[in-house]
């Protein structure tokens, strides 16, 4: 049998298996198996540059929006991104026409 691993969150021993979830019971909080690996993955663009918040990325290809009639042209600057949390490959952002985008990185380079 393995040894439970320590609580990401508290930092405490006292966890516990519950199907394919760890719980620990002194904070309640949560998680999988894989959690770990993938919120240590970082985001990267399409060229491999790694992404933070706050960058500015280019698009690379033109890209139909879906409930939008406006297409993203190939060079459209999209400023100030967000993160997605747990998601390497999405990226949230405003274009100065269309509000509220969400896009795959693999359609954008760093700017």
């Amino acid at each position: 049998m393995t040894t439970p691993p320590d609580c990401p969150q508290c930092g405490l021993d006292n966890t516990y298996a519950d199907g394919v979830l760890w719980i620990c019971p002194d904070c309640g909080h949560e998680w999988g198996e894989d959690t770990g690996a993938e919120e240590g993955t970082p985001v990267r663009d399409s060229n491999g540059n790694v992404l933070s918040a706050g960058d500015t990325v280019v698009v690379i290809k033109d890209l139909k929006v879906k409930g939008s009639s406006i297409p993203l042209k190939q060079g459209t600057v999209i400023r100030n991104i967000r993160l997605v949390d747990g998601d390497p490959e999405h990226i949230e952002g405003n274009s100065e026409k269309i509000k509220g985008l969400v896009l795959k990185t693999i359609f954008l380079r760093k700017a």
